[in-house]
């Protein structure tokens, strides 16, 4: 699954805006040349932003957009769907008995990646902007990673992999070596 970017764009501007505004609005103008992206698309991420109560804007001189609700409160799964971004890795519409094959039925691996969907859903709602802008995020889902893939078991070497040697937290790689 990928997360388009719309809703990439929508947490990369809101964390600008929470630790720059400073309590002042913030015209996207500057966030949008900070992060490198469009204004304009910019503009529609924040009007849909606006409408779900995220942010609040002040129109004129010395205007701009400020965070409608404390770091703390706004959950990062909030500003992905405010802007129209799923969260699901299946390829199913979302509350439907219909499946996604041709004669309408499920396909083999549906539950896995219905059960996936909310997994990213819950990691999300439980991260707010507080824990992005303050970096409390890595280690959050339990689990390490390996060349980024997950590894719940860190003695356990993941297929096709080289062998990793945990020491004291970081990892090294080894051609040819045993994990410990």
């Amino acid at each position: 699954m990928k997360l388009s970017t719309k809703g990439r764009y929508a947490v990369m501007a809101m964390t600008d805006l929470a630790r720059r505004s400073n309590g002042k609005p913030m015209p996207l103008a500057e966030i949008a040349e900070r992060q490198e992206i469009s204004l304009s698309y910019l503009e529609q991420l924040f009007g849909k932003l606006r409408r779900n109560h995220l942010v609040t804007s002040t129109r004129g001189p010395g205007g701009g957009y400020m965070l409608a609700r404390s770091l703390e409160e706004t959950m990062v799964s909030d500003i992905v769907l405010a802007v129209d971004e799923p969260i699901k890795a299946t390829r199913c519409t979302a509350g439907s008995s219909k499946g996604c094959h041709s004669d309408n039925s499920r396909c083999v691996t549906h539950d896995l990646w219905e059960e996936l969907s909310n997994h990213i859903f819950l990691f999300l709602r439980s991260i707010s902007l507080a824990d992005v802008v303050e970096r409390r995020i890595l280690g959050r889902s339990g689990g390490g990673t390996v060349d980024g893939q997950l590894n719940r078991d860190a003695n356990r070497r993941i297929p096709n992999q080289p062998a990793r040697e945990v020491i004291a937290g970081a990892s090294t790689t080894e051609g040819i070596g045993k994990v410990a």
